[in-house]
């Protein structure tokens, strides 16, 4: 796995004048690593000149790191592609059944979606991934700390502590490797998304949650006239999203909400929310859904994955197999 916490500096990256690292480092943008996950918007803002200068900066740090070994160049054979899969990590989801349909875990360098009703066990999952990953990789954890950004209040500290004490794990190791943050409307929430890189790798984490992806922009965006707005926000924030995961190598979860379909005469009228722009950002997506006692998972979209099912179930310790799974 690609070690997030190693420096690479601004002064390293083709073209970098000693003003425009001066001011980038004001901003807040302190390595590489951050300069090639941001937009261009965001650094023509910070530096002046034109978009074409502001373009060419975050080229050149992608660049870099490319030679420094820490991503794959522009044009790769599917040799090099191969090699650069072989770091890719997993967090467990904590059952063995759910991640086994995510081929083996919420994978690094990739966003995965989780979207379903309420109740469906859409933050638990992010609970348990959460709890989880400062464990090392052959304990199922990614071996760093995790960032939990909630944006509907769902996060729950004594509920992590009720599951890593159900699994024997430090509760006092486990809580100070979450780092939270609540937001509150949609423009703290793209500023919370703009400053993660620096997060990131600063506290050498591992992953990424953010729960609800969807839930502000509901709120905030009412009626069709801002429909346009919405959706071109929520696409530069997953943009966003998925540069942080690629650049960083770490992994991703969103949790999303769902709609009911009222012209399905057949199936399950049940529908992600975010339309094609979250469809076409999420690099996984699963359906999660309740059965009784236990939960659903569906593989629904995925570049590798065939369709799937995997039942798991929520207990003290989080996520869990059910009894059935667990008896095989």
């Amino acid at each position: 796995m690609a070690v997030v916490a190693e420096e690479m500096p601004l002064s390293e990256v083709d073209g970098m004048e000693e003003r425009t690292e001066h001011k980038l480092l004001g901003s807040g943008i302190g390595s590489a690593f951050e300069l090639a996950s941001s937009m261009p918007d965001e650094i023509l803002e910070v530096v002046g000149g034109d978009a074409r200068n502001a373009a060419l900066l975050i080229a050149n740090a992608r660049s870099r790191l490319v030679k420094g070994g820490r991503l794959v160049g522009e044009f790769a054979t599917a040799s090099e592609v191969a090699k650069s899969k072989e770091r890719v990590g997993f967090c467990s989801t904590g059952s063995a059944s759910l991640d086994g349909l995510l081929g083996g875990g919420v994978e690094t360098g990739s966003i995965t979606e989780f979207f379903g009703a309420f109740g469906s066990g859409k933050s638990q999952i992010c609970h348990t991934a959460s709890a989880l990953c400062h464990l090392p990789p052959k304990e199922g954890g990614l071996g760093g700390r995790a960032i939990y950004v909630d944006t509907e209040g769902t996060f729950r500290v004594n509920r992590l502590g009720e599951i890593v004490r159900s699994r024997g794990i430090d509760k006092d190791e486990a809580l100070d490797s979450i780092l939270y943050c609540r937001a509150f409307n949609v423009p703290h929430l793209e500023a919370v998304v703009r400053s993660l890189g620096g997060h990131v790798r600063k506290n050498d984490a591992r992953l990424v949650v953010v729960d609800s992806v969807i839930n502000l922009f509901r709120s905030e965006f009412i009626g069709r006239e801002t429909l346009a707005e919405r959706q071109q926000r929520l696409n530069i924030l997953m943009h966003r999203l998925h540069n942080l995961a690629e650049v960083y190598g770490i992994a991703v979860i969103i949790t999303n909400q769902v709609q009911s379909s009222p012209n399905t005469l057949f199936g399950d009228p049940t529908r992600p929310t975010g339309g094609h722009v979250l469809g076409h950002s999420s690099t996984y997506r699963v359906y999660l859904r309740r059965s009784g006692d236990e939960r659903v998972a569906a593989m629904v979209d995925s570049p590798h994955h065939p369709y799937s099912e995997a039942r798991f179930t929520v207990t003290d310790a989080g996520v869990s197999d059910t009894k059935k799974e667990r008896g095989r």
